[in-house]
């Protein structure tokens, strides 16, 4: 008999909705206060995802929500750095 597994659900910082961790990527928030796109899903520090859809991100930017979750100012290269990651993935 197959064993169901939860599937880990995350909630998107831009458009609020609910998708597979897998299907996201996430920005940390380094202890020192410092932000970066991680990829992986595995670094330490405070993190908040938002959707692989460069829509996503144009509404997580225009909501400050990465800046709200996280609580330190975001670089502008953040936001670049995703759409980047979003386009290679395609």
């Amino acid at each position: 008999m197959p064993v169901n597994r939860k599937v880990p659900l995350r909630k998107c910082s831009g458009t609020n909705e609910m998708f597979p961790k897998k299907e996201m990527i996430r920005v940390v928030r380094s202890k020192e206060g410092e932000v970066s796109v991680d990829e992986t899903g595995k670094k330490s520090g405070r993190g908040a995802y938002v959707s692989k859809t460069e829509a996503a991100v144009a509404a997580a930017k225009k909501k400050n929500a990465f800046r709200n979750q996280l609580e330190v100012e975001i670089p502008e290269h953040i936001y670049d750095d995703l759409l980047a990651a979003i386009r290679k993935g395609k």
